[in-house]
């Protein structure tokens, strides 16, 4: 009899640990958590909603902040690239009177030879129609 308590007794303390995790185990996940389950999820589904809240931010402002460097960038090529335009030509130089009337004479020929010259092309074209 002895040895049957004893075998009993052993049976228990070893049954024990088991039956304790086993319970736990059967526990539902949410069980100790404030306003059960749905408080639970409503909570994950916030912070999930927040991390990607701030993943977009982030997003955002690593786009503007590339969007400005490749507008600085694309400037620094563009001022690089300009071409050194030519300097103006340097103004006439200043004639005696004489020389000033001669040329003002020859460029009044040459208007008025141009002009003659349009003049019979109006013309032409004037009998042509």
């Amino acid at each position: 009899m002895k040895i049957a308590l004893i075998l009993t007794g052993l049976a228990v303390s070893v049954a024990a640990p088991a039956a304790a995790q086993t319970w736990r185990q059967s526990q539902p996940p949410y069980a100790a958590y404030p306003g059960g389950a749905p408080a639970a999820i409503a909570d994950q589904h916030r912070y999930e909603t927040e991390r990607l809240r701030n993943q977009a931010q982030a997003n955002a402002a690593l786009a503007r902040q590339q969007a400005l460097e490749t507008r600085i960038e694309r400037q620094r090529i563009e001022a690089a690239r300009q071409r050194i335009d030519a300097p103006a030509s340097a103004p006439r130089p200043l004639y005696s009177p004489e020389q000033e009337r001669a040329l003002r004479e020859g460029a009044a020929e040459r208007r008025a030879r141009t002009a003659q010259g349009v003049g019979q092309i109006d013309a032409w074209l004037d009998r042509q129609n």
